[in-house]
């Protein structure tokens, strides 16, 4: 999913290598301009507005958008007494954002090959109210420039078992390949049992997909998901159900699939948090 996290190029569990006679440091960053205009809102004013973001790429993490502090509207940033140390970058110092702690940062100590970060400010996501490219809001974190999603239509055949129940049967399903992820398969629900799928509570979203809600298959939890609505961009599986292979048992074309490793998302701290609440006013 991306440049640095998953199994992405600049990831500790890369799925590929550079091809370089020395071995590569352990960790990698890279920053990169956006070169889109960006906007960060809270309490319903703008509170930063640039078209001089840079993101940084950090092992493991999100990309995070760095602002010059110059494009900061003067008066919302709070020099707070705390700080900490990053491995790769120097000290950290902390700002308050309109009484909110901890809520964006600032490496005030770069080293010189780092001088591109300085004098600038990322905010912490879950602290701000929203963020956006133009006027178009952006969910979850800064959106990764090297995150591709491409659907395929195909006639292999794919089998979705609960012990001896057939939960799915197809010819027709979608393979989905997204960044730094292996390939996800998803079947038309008339080609679904949908009377073995039990709903939970509990919905996920992704920033290149939408909300995503959940099924249990009998004890085993969470075995299931589908996008009911999916973005535009990934209409195509909207409604269509996927199998987790490590909970339940999937075969492609006889062969028994399991999930490859370094594919669990895992948050990143409060300003890396996926809420789905968060979709119920996009486009506002």
């Amino acid at each position: 999913m991306g440049l640095a996290w998953q199994q992405g190029p600049l990831s500790s569990k890369a799925v590929g290598h550079f091809l370089t006679p020395e071995p590569l440091p352990e960790r990698l960053l890279f920053v990169e301009p956006l070169r889109r205009r960006m906007r960060v809102q809270l309490g319903g004013e703008w509170i930063a507005d640039s078209e001089d973001v840079v993101l940084l790429h950090e092992p493991g993490k999100y990309p995070v958008a760095y602002f010059p502090l110059s494009d900061v509207v003067e008066g919302f940033l709070s020099v707070e007494t705390r700080t900490t140390m990053h491995k790769d970058l120097g000290a950290t110092a902390w700002f308050s954002v309109a009484g909110k702690p901890h809520a964006a940062w600032q490496f005030s100590d770069l080293p010189s090959h780092a001088s591109v970060l300085r004098n600038r400010v990322a905010f912490a996501w879950r602290a701000m109210d929203a963020f956006y490219e133009e006027d178009e809001r952006i969910f979850g974190h800064a959106a990764d420039m090297y995150h591709r999603v491409d659907i395929r239509k195909t006639s292999r055949h794919l089998v979705v078992r609960d012990g001896d129940r057939v939960i799915a049967d197809t010819h027709t399903p979608l393979a989905l390949y997204e960044s730094g992820f292996d390939v996800r398969w998803y079947v038309p629900r008339e080609d679904v049992d949908m009377a073995a799928l039990e709903s939970v509570a509990g919905q996920t979203f992704c920033p290149y997909k939408g909300l995503a809600s959940y099924y249990d298959i009998g004890a085993r939890r969470r075995a299931a998901w589908g996008y009911p609505d999916a973005w535009p961009e990934v209409a195509a599986v909207s409604g269509l159900i996927s199998f987790e292979p490590d909970v339940v048992d999937v075969w492609l074309d006889d062969r028994k699939l399991s999930l490859a490793p370094g594919q669990t998302v895992v948050p990143h701290g409060v300003d890396r948090g996926l809420d789905a609440d968060e979709l119920s006013s996009k486009g506002n």
